[in-house]
C-alpha cells in the first residue's frame, strides 16, 4: 500500500489585493515593521495591478486558509518613462523563509514589466539583511544610502534594479 505524506506548508497562490484582505493584511504589516502603515495607507493602493497578496488554502481547509503576506508596487513618473517603486511586502511571521517574499516579489516585477517599467527602486532598512539579500537575488543593487530615513534613526538603502 502506498501513502503520501501530508505537506506541512500549504502553498500559496497570488492575486490582486481585495477591500476584504485588507484586515489581513495589516495585522501582517503590524507584526512585521516598527513602523507599521495605516490601513488607511493599504485602501489609496487597491486599484494598483501591483498590489498582491499570498492566499493559502481555501473553503476546503478551514482554519488553515488565509493571507501569508503582500507586496504594494506601482509606478512613479521618472523623465517620461515611468519608473517601478516596490513601496511595501511583507511575509506573515509564522511564514517566512517558505518562498513567499520571493513569489511575491517576482509577480509584482513581472507585474511593472507589463506596464513598461524599465527600471525598479525600492528603499530598504539597512540592518534587514534577510530582505536585502532577497533583493539582491533579483538584481536590485544599492544606489545610495539615506542617512536616518526612519523614525528610529535607522538609514535606508535605495535599491535599483
Amino acid at each position: 500500500m502506498t501513502t503520501t505524506a501530508p505537506t506541512d506548508a500549504l502553498e500559496p497562490t497570488v492575486r490582486q489585493a481585495a477591500r476584504t484582505d485588507l484586515l489581513a493584511v495589516f495585522r501582517i504589516e503590524q507584526a512585521s515593521f516598527p513602523q507599521p502603515w495605516p490601513y488607511s495607507a493599504f485602501e489609496q493602493f487597491l486599484a494598483s495591478p501591483g498590489f498582491l497578496v499570498a492566499e493559502v488554502g481555501g473553503p476546503d481547509e478551514p482554519g488553515q486558509s488565509g493571507i501569508v503576506g503582500y507586496v504594494v508596487a506601482d509606478t512613479v513618473p521618472n523623465h517620461g518613462q515611468p519608473l517601478g517603486h516596490v513601496k511595501d511586502l511583507a511575509v506573515h511571521p509564522d511564514r517566512r523563509g517558505e518562498g513567499v517574499g520571493s513569489l511575491l516579489l517576482g509577480r509584482a516585477l513581472a507585474t511593472l514589466d507589463d506596464v513598461g517599467v524599465s527600471s525598479v527602486k525600492l528603499e530598504v532598512r539597512a540592518g534587514n539583511e534577510r530582505a536585502r539579500s532577497l533583493y539582491e537575488r533579483f538584481g536590485f543593487r544599492h544606489l545610495r544610502t539615506i542617512p536616518n530615513y526612519y523614525d528610529d534613526g535607522e538609514d535606508a538603502f535605495v535599491l535599483v534594479r
